[in-house]
């Protein structure tokens, strides 16, 4: 079973998208993300495993009545982000999952074909899979084991976030497979461009 594992916040104005809140405000903001995570799930393929991992712990009945009851639904662990990742992944292999790919839901390009590049990948015998970011983060990150090492010391959200990564992986002496560059969303100028793609529809 290949499971596809999206980080994901209730979508409360005020709480998500606090970057690009800054320059379109925070009810802007919010429509941005209910439209990002509705088009990342349009994009998910139908044949993988999907269980939302969402924050904060009491959202559940929030994040069902949003995006469905069809899915699995568990809420993060407490802590950064990279101690959320690894025990989510950890978990989700518990549970069954053969290979797992972790997302979020701000990057706009990413499609069915995506995941099916790194399933492949992984049976091809990498060990891990990274979709880069142009910002220097990622936005996939997929595994056919638990690897928490990967998501310990990592400098989130930043420039560097990827190579880090990349250097942890070589460290670890990891098989390494990249998918194609996309782009997140966090600035005016991203979502511009997404908008001017035609692919997100703002109300």
């Amino acid at each position: 079973m290949f499971a596809i594992l999206l980080f994901l916040k209730a979508p409360r104005r005020g709480h998500v998208k606090t970057r690009l809140a800054h320059h379109v405000g925070s009810k802007r903001a919010l429509e941005v993300y209910r439209a990002l995570v509705v088009r990342q799930f349009s994009a998910l393929p139908a044949s993988k495993h999907i269980e939302v991992h969402y924050t904060p712990h009491d959202a559940e009945f929030e994040m069902q009545k949003w995006l469905g009851a069809d899915h699995a639904f568990y809420p993060q662990s407490e802590g950064e982000l990279g101690a959320r990742l690894e025990h989510s992944v950890e978990c989700a292999f518990q549970r069954g999952a053969r290979s797992i790919a972790c997302i979020g839901g701000d990057c706009p390009t990413l499609q069915e074909r995506h995941f099916e590049e790194a399933d492949g990948l992984l049976d091809s015998g990498h060990d891990v899979v990274f979709g880069p970011s142009e910002d220097g983060g990622y936005y996939l990150i997929a595994l056919r084991r638990p690897l928490p090492e990967l998501f310990r010391d990592v400098p989130w959200s930043t420039r560097s976030t990827l190579h880090a990564s990349l250097d942890r992986a070589a460290e670890l002496d990891l098989k390494v497979g990249l998918l194609e560059t996309l782009y997140d969303i966090d600035e005016v100028s991203e979502l511009e461009r997404a908008l001017a793609d035609g692919l997100i529809e703002l109300p």
